[in-house]
This record gives C-alpha cells, sequence and structure tokens, in this order.
C-alpha cells in the first residue's frame, strides 16, 4: 500500500477536510505544485486556484480556493483557506454577471483604494471562470 499524506483544509470558519490522501496539488504562487508522502517541508502563499485532491480509486475532488497558506511536512499537508467552494457548485453564468460588474465597478472607481479592489476581484472572477471552463 503506497504512503499517504495526511490532508487538512481549513477555512476562517471550519476544518472542512482531514483525510489521508495520495496527493494533493495546491496552486502557489509560485506555481502549483503536488505534495506526496515524504515531500520536503515548505511553506508557501497560495493564489487563488483550484486545488485538487487525488486518492486512488476515487474522482479527483477539485476545489476552488480565493488565496491562502500551505504549510507542508514529510507527513501532512494544511492549506488555510481565505475562501473555498467545490468547483461543482460555481456557476458560469453568475460568474460572468459579477465580472461584468467588477469591470464596472473599474471603469467607475475614483480611489486607488476602489481601483485596486475592483482589479482584484477581476482577476478572481477571472479564475473562477477558467476553473468552470
Amino acid at each position: 500500500m503506497p504512503e499517504k499524506v495526511h490532508f487538512e483544509l481549513v477555512s476562517p470558519e471550519r476544518l472542512l477536510v482531514a483525510e489521508d490522501v495520495d496527493m494533493v496539488v495546491v496552486p502557489g504562487t509560485e506555481g502549483d505544485f503536488g505534495v506526496l508522502a515524504g515531500h520536503a517541508p515548505v511553506m508557501a502563499a497560495v493564489r487563488p486556484g483550484v486545488l485538487e485532491i487525488h486518492d486512488e480509486g476515487s474522482e479527483i475532488r477539485r476545489i476552488f480556493l480565493a488565496g491562502g497558506f500551505a504549510e507542508v511536512t514529510p507527513s501532512r499537508c494544511t492549506v488555510l483557506a481565505e475562501e473555498s467552494v467545490p468547483v461543482t457548485d460555481l456557476d458560469r453564468g453568475q460568474l460572468e454577471s459579477r465580472l461584468k460588474n467588477a469591470r464596472e465597478d473599474l471603469e467607475d472607481a475614483k480611489t486607488d483604494a476602489d481601483r485596486h479592489r475592483a482589479e482584484v476581484a477581476i482577476q478572481l472572477f477571472e479564475e473562477m471562470l477558467r476553473a468552470v471552463a
């Protein structure tokens, strides 16, 4: 039996996933990285993107993360997510509408802070749309 890595996905509200899996693919800010048992210790920032949970005999579970941090040790991977949504729960029409609104907010922005918030929202919704493509 191949070695497993203990994976935990934690949101600000609660522990979402806690189980032993074959591999986790994390959307890091420096690029996606896979975590298997025996991985070198690392701390990494998580960018908006899709986290994949791989386990033998199961369909790959895909969860969209809005960002956060990952801590990896040889036996475990813990992801502290700002926000997480199963990719299957994302609605393309709703995301397109939210993206349109964010682009309008950018056009109407009067301050640097407003522009920055709109740009961050646009990047997030574009990444969410890529996840459901």
